[in-house]
């Protein structure tokens, strides 16, 4: 088994943590990871409080953590509390400072996550308290930005080995199958974070064409971009962060279009959303990372993490036993 501080310090069997994607990661997808041996997140995404209750109620009686956009969930902090009642298995905050949230999610003896796409940022995790740090690159499906995993994993480890090695560290963007968690261990980090194999699960609420068009998709279809956001009506993002979905008809016409799309916004956003409702592959834009390339079917959640892991032991007996217990 792989045995790392994240799995000692969060009582896992293995050191994954499913993403919380706003509105893919329900409460049924979070309870089949965490059901497999690792921590399932609900995505608490923009603040829809009835979703988010609907989901703690799917996710049963197992183990499960919660995520949210901050600055969003400055809009409505009640929704920390609301999670914080339900004992959650860690609490998991990106794109904003952390610091207004962090003392009751600590209060609460949570533990803290933060999700970060710089070094800077780091160094704000570190200062605010975070017990995890998610480096996540720029491979990642969803916001992010533009530093890629591979060289911001090493350098966030020294970091942490620096200034607070009792802080651990996950690794996020790109991480797909066995070779991605055993890379990222080799790395530095403690574990991973994997959204896009996750999101092309059994449980994950995606509507089944978008699932069947990703899985024959490469990572080259994949682009970052502000067009996606401003079909669904949320131009409001921090111009820091941008997104990374698959193309479609939308980007094709809008991707570098930006002020031109936001002429005819209120048009494009009731087509994309008509279009998402139905599943039309060919307006919609499945939010999904490079990783796409590597992942041909949907599975459920716990056979993925089960693989995963598996694969991952056996590279690293190979190349590196010492990473590798009993």
């Amino acid at each position: 088994m792989l045995r790392t501080r994240l799995t000692e310090r969060l009582k896992l069997e293995h050191p994954v943590i499913s993403a919380p994607m706003g509105f893919a990661s329900g409460g049924k997808l979070a309870a089949a990871v965490s059901a497999a041996g690792g921590l399932g997140l609900i995505g608490g995404g923009y603040g829809n409080e009835e979703w988010l209750r609907e989901q703690f109620t799917a996710a049963g009686n197992q183990r499960f953590g919660c995520g949210f956009i901050t600055w969003s969930l400055q809009k409505q902090p009640h929704l920390l509390d609301l999670a914080l009642d339900h004992a959650p298995g860690a609490m998991f905050l990106s794109f904003g400072d952390p610091a207004p949230f962090a003392e009751r999610v600590k209060r609460a003896g949570v533990p803290l996550i933060c999700q970060v796409q710089t070094v800077k940022d780091a160094r704000r995790a570190i200062d605010v308290g975070a017990e995890i740090i998610v480096a996540q690159g720029s491979e990642a499906g969803g916001h992010g930005e533009k530093r890629a995993t591979f060289a911001l994993v090493p350098e966030i480890a020294d970091l942490i080995a620096a200034q607070a090695p009792d802080t651990l560290l996950c690794a996020a963007g790109g991480v797909a199958d066995g070779r991605g968690l055993a890379s990222a261990l080799v790395l530095g980090a403690d574990g991973v974070v994997i959204g896009t194999r996750f999101w092309a699960s059994a449980e994950a609420l995606v509507h089944p064409n978008l699932h069947q068009a990703a899985v024959s998709a490469g990572g080259d279809d994949t682009l970052r971009g502000r067009t996606i956001d401003i079909v669904r009506g949320l131009d409001f993002w921090p111009a820091r962060y941008n997104l990374r979905t698959m193309r479609s008809e939308t980007t094709d016409r809008w991707h570098g279009k930006d002020e031109k799309l936001k002429a005819v916004a209120e048009y494009e956003v009731k087509r994309y959303a008509d279009a998402a409702a139905s599943g039309d592959t060919r307006i919609v834009s499945p939010i999904v990372g490079e990783a796409i390339g590597l992942i041909h079917d949907i599975r459920p959640a716990g056979k993925i993490l089960e693989d995963i892991v598996r694969e991952a032991e056996t590279i690293l007996k190979r190349k590196a036993p010492g990473w590798v217990a009993g």
